[in-house]
């Protein structure tokens, strides 16, 4: 495997990372002004959703790309559950709009790192990415296990609250989700050859599930009690989405899930703490620990490069 290749997905990974921080925070805000988490993550994914409608059948790249997903389905080289990655990336973006507010774009990212540390450790090692079996090698596992108390010291003065542990919960689960969703979303793009199909199919299969969601949740709490915001920012979280997705669908097969995740995870600290210092809501707290902990998931990242990616077929 190509050591450029492998360090330029380390760097768009972690690029990446910081635009979903970002991400969280307008999805959290939405969901605030909407009064319902849920329906803010439908209108994140549907208007994904729509500007991918529009994009992967304009051109012969992409309708190639829908016939090769027809066929792989078909022919049995991918499999239907392969494909559901987007109900993982559907509630990472409802746990956004139903946290935030509360949490904090800072802690909503330590409680998505616990959960998804060490899924990445377990999807690589079952092989469920397009790597193959990857080993759990010291190198790997001191980098995961230094993300995630390099975060906890990131937010630990925020851990104290019994609330904020029960609202952390939702974001924990959502980073166990998302490791198997890069493994899966990868299969999906070496199997049609396109990036951008990979991330149709996962915003396909995500609007469906929060459409079934927002459904029942309207029948038990009616309809939210908030409206549509004007301001155009708000509605960006989609596009974020279509870009981060696309971007790991398209490089996990040179760094494996672990190091894709780890990546991610030291943008999305370093973006939450810019965040939080250059435009503070009621939730932020960012202090001398929270800048040591985003300058340790850096560390963190380049400990678990350090291991060689090894694949193998299953």
């Amino acid at each position: 495997m190509s050591t450029g290749r492998r360090a330029a997905g380390v760097a768009l990974a972690t690029a990446s990372g910081v635009a979903v921080a970002g991400q969280s925070r307008i999805n959290g805000e939405l969901g605030v002004r909407l009064d319902d988490g849920i329906a803010a993550a439908v209108v994140s994914f549907g208007l994904g959703l729509l500007a991918l409608l529009v994009l992967v059948p304009a051109t012969p790249a992409g309708r190639r790309s829908l016939a090769a997903l027809r066929a792989a389905l078909a022919d049995g080289s991918l499999r239907p559950w392969q494909c559901l990655g987007g109900v993982c990336g559907a509630f990472v973006v409802a746990a956004q709009g139903l946290t935030i507010g509360s949490l904090g774009v800072a802690v909503f990212t330590v409680a998505v790192v616990a959960g998804q540390s060490g899924s990445s450790l377990a999807m690589d090692r079952w092989g469920v990415g397009p790597t193959g079996r990857q080993p759990v090698t010291a190198a790997r596992l001191a980098g995961a296990a230094l993300t995630v108390l390099a975060v906890l010291l990131a937010v630990g003065d925020r851990l104290g609250d019994p609330r904020t542990l029960g609202l952390a919960l939702l974001p924990l689960l959502a980073g166990v989700g998302i490791a198997w969703q890069q493994a899966v979303n990868g299969r999906v793009r070496v199997a049609v050859g396109s990036a951008l199909t990979a991330t149709g199919v996962n915003f396909a299969v995500g609007t469906v599930a929060l459409l079934v969601a927002f459904a029942v949740d309207v029948a038990v709490r009616a309809r939210p009690g908030g409206a549509l915001p004007g301001e155009p920012w708000l509605y960006l979280g989609g596009p974020i989405g279509i870009v981060f997705i696309a971007i790991a669908a398209a490089i996990v097969r040179f760094t494996g899930v672990l190091l894709l995740g780890l990546a991610t995870i030291a943008g999305q600290v370093v973006g939450a703490v810019l965040l939080d210092v250059l435009l503070p809501t009621a939730a932020s707290h960012p202090g001398p620990a929270t800048l040591l902990g985003a300058v340790l998931t850096l560390v963190a990242v380049l400990v678990a490069a350090l291991a060689p990616v090894r694949g193998s077929a299953r």
